[in-house]
């Protein structure tokens, strides 16, 4: 029986749209390699959104070459749109797939009779993307997915709504909303067609337990009927908001042909806090554009401070061939780029802590993701601040855990999700606020997968990685107890 490998670079739509080629392609008959297995179709989705993406790219290209020369191997992405002839000749690429809006009648070559309308599952994830939009038509002067994707597809109300129903009755407990330009969905259709906030609100409307997070949107994009469903529906909408602002200078903003001012964006931020409760925004911050001047950068800084960003995502600028932005002759020095990214990851720090503090004390939300350790095991010291204190108190676990179960400080009444009885062994797991802040608890190996609350008590210092999340205690709600609302 013939199999295939596929590998992914970049976005959520590129997780998707692999998703889609494995679920086509295991209807053939074909089953996905493991290691060391002999492979006889290696997919590989490539993304072009910076100069790295594309070297990596070409790597696993080669690699895969190198290591099954008998291997059909298939390119396809937004490399491959940009660029066809160039993969083309690098060896062992027997096939490109240059539109991914391709990709039914491409597996349809390959002898499938019925193409998927879809996904139904998304891996060991335990949340699953969705998309529900490609293309976009913004055309800012430093990117180059308008170029590669400049068509608008939306995918019907009907046919979302049945994926996200095969996608939760699997077992995912989180549904994020996708799409190249997510605000620009139903722009293409017809007038009177359904908007991206009449989707969400069909979503919302849908049985079973689950929640719904928005991928990206441009502030501009967050209408008062997004805003009214996040503000009434909290535990189904998730509050948390990715925005990108890219900079906080007018006149950069101005040359990166963004559409917006940095004072419409503030107002949007605002007008979200008035009627969200605590929202998280998360943003992208493009550092290093040419021409920014020490006083747009230090505007930049004041704008993200102001804002209150629980996460910030930092990229240096990267000219792309084929953009304006690529022959623009002011670009600044490497060493100045490096000490602004810098300055701002200090700042993006120091906010996402804030954020965080914030949250101390509040009922959380959380999809338990993945077991860490278990309490047996030779862990680390953890360091929990607590704010009030205003200290670092480092806690072992033999002093935190009693040995007596009814007293550990978790539950209410020993009752887990799924009517499992309590384990004499505790873990620590992690997983996600709808806040989009990680959140560390212990609890049994049967939560993970599931949505539960819990009460957020101190921050938690992860030793291993840096990382900065709340440690939760006392569990509120179970999903089988919560209300499919």
């Amino acid at each position: 029986m013939p199999s295939f490998l596929i590998y992914t670079l970049g976005c959520k739509v590129n997780q998707y749209e692999s998703q889609y080629v494995r679920e086509g392609l295991e209807r053939l008959g074909l089953w996905e390699a493991g290691p060391r297995e002999k492979v006889d179709i290696c997919i590989v989705n490539t993304c072009t959104v910076t100069a790295e993406s594309d070297l990596k790219s070409r790597k696993i290209i080669r690699q895969l070459a190198r290591q099954h020369p008998e291997a059909r191997i298939v390119v396809m992405g937004c490399y491959a749109t940009r660029a066809p002839e160039e993969l083309a000749r690098l060896p062992g690429v027997a096939q490109l797939i240059q539109d991914k809006a391709d990709l039914p009648q491409w597996l349809c070559q390959l002898g499938l009779s019925c193409p998927p309308q879809g996904i139904s599952s998304f891996g060991r994830r335990h949340r699953a993307f969705v998309k529900v939009q490609d293309g976009c038509q913004q055309r800012c002067r430093y990117c180059i997915i308008p170029l590669v994707r400049p068509v608008l597809r939306s995918r019907p109300v009907q046919e979302v709504l049945a994926e996200i129903h095969r996608l939760v009755a699997s077992g995912y407990r989180e549904i994020v909303l996708t799409g190249i330009h997510l605000g620009h969905y139903g722009l293409d259709l017809p007038s009177g067609q359904p908007r991206l906030a009449d989707l969400v609100a069909e979503i919302l409307e849908m049985s079973g337990t689950f929640r719904v997070r928005l991928s990206s949107l441009e502030a501009g994009e967050v209408t008062p009927k997004l805003l009214q469903l996040m503000w009434a529906r909290p535990e189904r909408f998730c509050p948390h908001l990715h925005l990108p602002l890219q900079s906080g200078s007018n006149s950069v903003l101005a040359r990166m042909g963004r559409p917006y001012r940095l004072e419409d964006f503030l107002q949007v931020c605002a007008q979200i806090r008035e009627r969200v409760d605590n929202p998280a925004f998360t943003t992208d911050i493009l550092v290093g554009f040419p021409g920014e001047t020490e006083e747009d950068f230090q505007a930049t800084c004041r704008a993200v401070e102001q804002v209150g960003f629980s996460k910030i995502h930092i990229f240096p600028f990267s000219p792309r061939p084929g953009t304006p932005a690529a022959q623009m002759s002011d670009r600044l020095q490497p060493t100045v780029v490096r000490r602004r990214c810098s300055q701002m990851q200090e700042i993006a720090q120091q906010l996402r802590r804030r954020y965080i503090e914030s949250l101390l004390g509040r009922r959380v939300q959380v999809l338990a993701e993945e077991v860490l350790a278990s309490i047996e095991e030779d862990m680390n010291r953890i360091p929990l601040f607590t704010p009030q204190d205003g200290e670092y108190t480092t806690i072992k676990w033999g002093h935190f855990i009693s040995n007596d179960l009814s007293n550990i400080p978790l539950n209410r009444d020993n009752h887990v999700p799924q009517n499992g009885e309590f384990k004499n062994t505790l873990y620590l797991l992690r997983g996600t606020s709808e806040r989009y802040v990680p959140v560390y608890f212990l609890g049994s190996k049967s939560w993970t997968g599931h949505l539960i609350v819990l009460q957020a008590q101190a921050l938690f210092e992860h030793t291993h990685d840096a990382s900065i999340g709340l440690w939760a205690g006392l569990m509120l709600e179970n999903p089988e107890d919560s209300r499919n609302r």
